[in-house]
């Protein structure tokens, strides 16, 4: 499956993006994770679902100085375009 999400919040300079990733990694997922301009974090991840919804258990909660206020949730079938986890530059 693929995961698609936006994070919302005080996301940004407090370390969530390396958080995703090592989250991500830990789970054995694919995919990656970058900051937007409008002060999001986006994370395309691709896995089984089960792994997919404990990442998304993460994003929820976020690195100890988060606040998420909201996730925007898609899901999809998986693209297997992907063969690592990785920080994006923001967009």
């Amino acid at each position: 499956m693929r995961l698609h999400a936006l994070i919302h919040g005080h996301v940004q300079g407090v370390g969530f993006r390396y958080f995703v990733q090592d989250r991500a990694l830990a789970l054995g997922l694919v995919g990656w994770v970058r900051n937007t301009f409008d002060g999001d974090v986006e994370v395309v991840a691709e896995g089984p679902r089960p792994r997919l919804e404990a990442l998304l258990d993460h994003l929820r909660r976020g690195p100890r100085a988060a606040v998420v206020t909201g996730v925007d949730v898609e899901w999809s079938p998986a693209s297997g375009e992907f063969r690592r986890f990785e920080i994006r530059p923001t967009v």
